[in-house]
């Protein structure tokens, strides 16, 4: 959902340009801040004179390389080879230095499109210096800027598409060009590639590409996108693609479908979504309502349907877990089934935590199916209803002691790490979050850690409703304590979660210990009883040993001698 950005310096470059390299860099100017715009103003006209006049570029181009690379630029300054900055012979200084000091003019380039100077060192040519090597990438971008193409832009194409590379500026022209024949002016031709680069470089078949003009055309044209974009006067190209990105969430989001069967729904509703909301607002909106476990597609008609949800400030309002599952349906008799099972959800939640809180419910998919297939007036009537709701008291309490202890920003970090896994605003949470050590990063990898070794994320809450400290195990141990606990003792991962205080013993000198005698007096049959994992585990040493002594004298003396390590003799 998001363009990348990427731009340093050749990894050979000629003798003579090595050379002044390494002289250059024996000497740092430092510019005094009073002067230092004065510097990059006459920088870029003397860099604009240098690339027009000595290297031949045309002036518009030109300019556009010296105004946008201020970091080669700043670079270039302050490598000048003098110790002091004087703006009176700082303008000779530096078009003397241009003069016997050949740059790398790619660098300058690739930056003046908008890739930033830490990815150069991929994107550079091999033992190539100057334009007239290679002017493939200038004549390509010449050939875009003229057709309209923001400069600065051009290296999201670059990065994306590559279709510099692949297109010769005559080849490239026409491409960009017979886009048009879909009823598109240049600017609406200019928002598209910038939104979908991939209609230069042949990820997508031609069909594919077809069909997606096709589609815009239609939006463009018979929908009234444009003249939602161009009726107010004064647009420009940045309108077009600004307008264009926002099309390009729903395009992923609906898994490259019809466009027009999406954004053209209910007479063009998804027209005022693209018009009236920014971009950051749709994918706020889209990456909260996937996290309840929907498709993407569900997700993008849910918001094409329902633009009153994109007015709910989903992230801060605070509801109340058990008034909202009465408003969504649920029956009395599982409400009380969640009071009972699930106290460490109840409470107030701010919505942004709504989705984990339906997952450690187990309710994800319930509660999107609620609100989906034009039902989403259920969810947007219930929080305009509830206006506020008061805290629970013990709660507040407990977090005003958090916020003036001697760290609160590290106790609110991991409080509100237990709020983002589905946790609500009551007792029980503060409970549970004084029970935990570590950074909320830390809980959130341990946590996360589970998850893989494919524990489900409600029965991890309610695991560390049971026994906290399990989060306080690094990852490392906690997934040799789940791999020893599945795959050697051969339990399934159903009975871990009933005994979740198994993670907090030593595997080394507990588990594995007590485990093969455990296996060893059943393989001796000094035993018919098969003690249960809490039994194996969790008994103290001395009702242990007070066990394998009742078992036969000779287990217990086999207990200290083979597995009772911490009396094994140090050799």
């Amino acid at each position: 959902m998001s363009l990348l950005r990427h731009v340093c310096t050749t990894s050979k470059l000629s003798a003579a340009a090595a050379a002044a390299a390494s002289a250059a860099s024996t000497a740092t100017m430092a510019i005094p801040w009073k002067y230092k715009k004065f510097a990059i103003s006459q920088g870029q006209k003397s860099l604009t004179d240098y690339l027009h006049a000595t290297r031949s570029i045309p002036y518009a181009y030109a300019n556009q390389i010296a105004k946008n690379s201020l970091t080669s630029l700043t670079t270039l300054i302050t490598t000048l080879g003098t110790s002091s900055f004087s703006p009176l012979h700082f303008p000779h200084n530096l078009n003397k230095f241009l003069m016997y000091h050949p740059i790398n003019e790619f660098e300058f380039f690739f930056e003046s499109i908008g890739i930033h100077p830490s990815n150069f060192h991929s994107l550079l040519p091999q033992d190539k210096f100057f334009f007239s090597q290679d002017d493939t990438l200038l004549s390509a971008a010449c050939v875009l800027y003229e057709f309209g193409f923001p400069w600065d832009r051009l290296g999201v194409l670059y990065v994306e598409s590559g279709c510099f590379l692949n297109w010769g500026a005559s080849e490239l022209k026409d491409r960009v060009c017979g886009f048009k024949r879909y009823g598109l002016c240049n600017e609406q031709v200019v928002g598209v590639c910038m939104a979908f680069p991939f209609v230069f470089d042949g990820q997508k078949g031609d069909d594919e590409v077809e069909a997606l003009f096709r589609d815009l055309g239609l939006l463009f044209g018979e929908f009234g996108l444009a003249e939602c974009v161009e009726g107010k006067g004064n647009y420009s190209v940045d309108d077009w693609i600004r307008v264009c990105r926002k099309i390009r969430l729903f395009y992923d989001l609906n898994g490259g479908k019809s466009l027009v069967e999406l954004i053209g729904r209910n007479n063009g509703g998804g027209v005022g979504v693209i018009v009236e909301h920014g971009e950051e607002e749709l994918v706020q909106a889209a990456e909260y309502f996937c996290r309840f476990g929907a498709k993407k597609e569900d997700v993008a008609r849910l918001i094409v349907d329902g633009p009153e949800l994109l007015e709910l400030d989903l992230e801060a309002w605070v509801v109340d877990v058990v008034k909202l599952l009465k408003y969504f349906g649920m029956r009395s008799d599982d409400v009380e089934d969640v009071r009972r099972d699930y106290a460490h959800v109840l409470g107030t939640v701010k919505m942004g935590n709504l989705p984990n809180v339906m997952r450690a419910l187990g309710l994800r998919e319930w509660f999107f199916d609620k609100i989906n297939d034009g039902n989403h007036q259920l969810l947007v009537s219930f929080v305009t209803s509830c206006p506020g709701e008061f805290q629970d008291e013990g709660y507040l309490g407990r977090l005003k002691a958090i916020q003036a202890s001697r760290t609160p920003t590290h106790n609110i970090s991991k409080l509100n790490f237990l709020h983002a896994i589905g946790f609500g605003e009551n007792a029980l949470t503060m409970n549970v979050y004084a029970q935990m050590h570590g950074t909320s990063g830390k809980l959130q990898k341990r946590f996360n850690c589970l998850l893989r070794l494919g524990i489900e994320f409600s029965k991890i809450c309610k695991m560390i409703t049971i026994h906290p400290k399990i989060l306080s195990q690094n990852p490392q141990n906690l997934e040799q304590k789940v791999n020893f606990f599945c795959q050697e003792m051969g339990y399934s991962l159903e009975h871990l979660i009933t005994f979740p205080a198994f993670l907090c013993f030593d595997l080394e000198n507990r588990i594995k210990p007590r485990y093969r005698f455990h296996m060893w007096i059943m393989e001796k049959g000094l035993s018919s009883k098969n003690y249960s994992i809490t039994s194996m585990v969790a008994t103290s040493d001395k009702n242990f040993v007070a066990r394998a002594l009742k078992i036969h004298p000779a287990a217990l003396k086999h207990w200290f001698e083979q597995f009772y390590l911490r009396n094994l003799p140090v050799r």
